[in-house]
């Protein structure tokens, strides 16, 4: 099959992740795929992003900006439509971003089916951030482009959700959560190699991978540290780089641990996995309740004790006690019981992380799964039918509708 990758996508991170993974896993199995989207992005190193769109983002009013991205379509109708012309897909897959229409109008001109990749509801993250000034048109843009495509591909059953609310049919809806790479990950080092490797002293690791930000809740695992650090001899290392570093890192001198902690900066994908090896225990403090985050599959396929909390989206992937230990985001000190309950619990740190790799298998959460599902889809899409549901998901209601199936 010949698919055709259409994005609007400016900066280096864990959107590019998603969509170069994708790619490489469709590439391994066989199947022609096209990169179509703003030409600087390749260029652009791992967690980067485009100095023109930021430059422009800083000086132009809210409401212009959005102008823009609307106009930009234009642009996009015309490198899409003369890239499907020059290599003539059987499917375009697009990933979704709020005012890019481009897809929906080349799958009107040409016939072609879309699918749809969706990892947040755009309309409703940048309203609430503040970042959106023309709430109508947003709303309309989103509704829009996900009800005029062949198939919406929310990562978590909680955006399934929302899309529906949209209008679109629960038959066109197929949850495809985030993967992991086994290629890239296959052959890590262990625990105390890596530990060695990093210069990290020894003791107990709690580790984080990823950007920085405000939401992630870094500052209650420094917090943790100052209270048990030197009880069960503690050290943090954070894989990753972002917004709130500067601020982390004042905390910690705040707090008097800063020698317990470590912060990275940015690292390639191809050595994510002998940094995250040297974790004890793999935290995911703090996140937005409808994503499926990345950082999660690699730690499971890494064999690391997960500290989550116990929200719907990471409910679809892990069972608490299982595979990981989840805790009550809206109780104070939940996510520190966890981690003191892990702390001194190496056996069960170890059985868990089995376990969490052991899932990896069971839920075919890989890549190479996801390239699966969606050619599969795409055949559906070409044939104009449903499709059976894909390995590692079964049937739930409809028996044949992948919009119907769930997880194992």
């Amino acid at each position: 099959m010949k698919i055709l990758f259409h994005h609007r996508i400016a900066s280096r991170d864990g959107q590019a992740v998603h969509m170069e993974e994708l790619l490489a896993a469709l590439a391994a199995q066989g199947h022609a795929t096209v990169l179509v989207g703003p030409p600087g992005l390749t260029e652009t190193s791992f967690g980067g992003s485009s100095r023109l769109v930021d430059r422009i983002r800083r000086i132009m009013p809210a409401a212009a900006f959005e102008l823009l991205e609307v106009a930009y379509n234009v642009k996009a109708f015309l490198r899409l439509r003369t890239a499907v012309r020059r290599h003539k897909p059987d499917i375009i897959y697009e990933r979704f971003s709020l005012f890019l229409f481009a897809g929906v109008w080349v799958r009107r001109l040409s016939g072609l089916p879309v699918l749809l990749e969706v990892n947040s509801p755009l309309y409703e993250e940048r309203a609430s951030n503040d970042r959106l000034k023309l709430h109508f048109l947003g709303r309309w843009a989103q509704r829009m482009v996900w009800n005029n495509v062949d198939w919406v591909l929310p990562v978590t059953h909680v955006l399934a959700r929302t899309v529906a609310a949209s209008g679109v049919p629960a038959a066109r809806i197929a949850v495809i959560p985030n993967g992991v790479n086994t290629g890239r990950f296959g052959n890590p080092p262990d625990t105390e190699a890596a530990r060695r490797a990093l210069g990290l002293k020894p003791g107990m690791v709690l580790g984080f991978a990823g950007f920085i930000r405000d939401w992630n809740a870094l500052h209650r695992v420094v917090d943790f540290i100052a209270g048990h650090g030197a009880h069960y001899d503690l050290h943090f290392l954070v894989v990753g780089d972002g917004p709130a570093r500067a601020a982390l890192l004042r905390h910690a001198e705040t707090r008097g641990v800063a020698d317990r902690v470590t912060v990275t900066g940015i690292v390639g994908r191809d050595d994510v996995a002998r940094y995250v090896s040297a974790f004890d225990i793999a935290l995911l403090p703090g996140l937005t309740p409808y994503s499926s985050p990345l950082k999660l599959f690699e730690y499971m396929y890494l064999r690391r004790a997960i500290v989550a909390p116990d929200t719907e989206n990471i409910r679809e992937i892990l069972t608490d006690g299982h595979d990981g230990v989840l805790f009550d985001p809206g109780r104070p000190g939940g996510m520190e019981a966890a981690l003191l309950r892990l702390c001194g619990d190496a056996g069960l740190r170890a059985r868990l992380g089995i376990e969490a790799h052991r899932t990896i298998d069971e839920k075919s959460l890989t890549w190479s799964g996801n390239a699966e599902r969606v050619v599969k889809l795409a055949e559906a899409a070409l044939r104009g039918g449903p499709a059976k549901c894909p390995a590692g998901v079964s049937g739930h209601g409809r028996p044949h509708s992948i919009g119907r199936c769930r997880y194992r």
